[in-house]
């Protein structure tokens, strides 16, 4: 596709994505609350983090992150408030709706890479080993440390299974969290901030507007989610083909 093409499905599908939040209790309110508190606690001198932790547990299980497997689920919601403290840290305020070009800053890239996604990894590492009460092969996902960002900060897209399908749709970066995918999102940001900023405007939050980032995770998400559920119909349609026609034959 065309970066024209891209950009305009981005446009189209973000915007499907928003609709869907202005539903009385959608699921998908549940980013809104967790970003709204912890933006709100960076200006407080006293923020309850027991609350954060809390608001932070029910927006991962809202978004899947505390299913049957997870490690997590085994978990009160206590585990975050170290995770927490960590985030309303002072150094971190510049991460709060991070535009493009603060992105594309090299200290900026440190404290998310090299500062809090280690810290992340290494204290859910520790969680995760005190459940299984073994040595674990597995390291922390991407999944997990990239939706804490995007529902503290909003300052990358969530890595999960529907926006990695939908970035690799389109070929407009990689499906691995690393600087460089995170470049090339940042990149086609800007090539086409003018309309994307039209329609960001469009998304607020009390008297927020979405993050550039929310943005981009929203549109490729939809994608992803689409594509899956298209396939997950067609597979459907063919299953009940196939057992029409076994039917028919055994008839005969």
């Amino acid at each position: 596709m065309s970066n024209e093409t891209i950009k305009d499905l981005i446009i189209e599908k973000a915007n499907s994505y928003f609709e869907e939040t202005k539903k009385e209790n959608s699921r998908l309110k549940s980013w809104e609350h967790c970003y709204l508190a912890f933006c709100k606690a960076r200006d407080e001198e006293k923020p309850d983090k027991d609350y954060l932790s809390l608001m932070l547990a029910f927006y991962l299980a809202s978004w899947g992150m505390y299913r049957g497997s997870a490690f997590i689920l085994q978990k009160d919601y206590k585990i975050h408030i170290p995770v927490v403290k960590k985030l309303l840290e002072k150094k971190y305020d510049c991460l709060v709706d991070a535009d493009y070009e603060k992105l594309e800053d090299e200290e900026t890239l440190k404290l998310i890479f090299e500062d809090l996604c280690v810290y992340m990894r290494k204290h859910y590492l520790k969680v995760k080993k005190s459940v299984t009460e073994k040595p674990s092969k597995t390291e922390i996902s991407d999944t997990l440390t990239t939706k804490i960002l995007m529902g503290v900060f909003g300052c990358v897209p969530a890595y999960d299974r529907f926006f990695i399908s939908g970035i690799k749709v389109n070929k407009t970066s990689t499906g691995k969290f690393n600087k460089k995918s995170l470049l090339k999102l940042v990149e086609f940001y800007k090539k086409n901030k003018e309309e994307f900023e039209k329609t960001r405007k469009k998304m607020k939050i009390g008297n927020k507007n979405y993050p550039q980032m929310k943005l981009i995770d929203m549109g490729f998400w939809q994608i992803g989610f689409e594509k899956e559920e298209q396939e997950k119909n067609k597979k459907k349609k063919t299953t009940n083909e196939n057992q029409k026609q076994k039917k028919k034959n055994s008839i005969r």
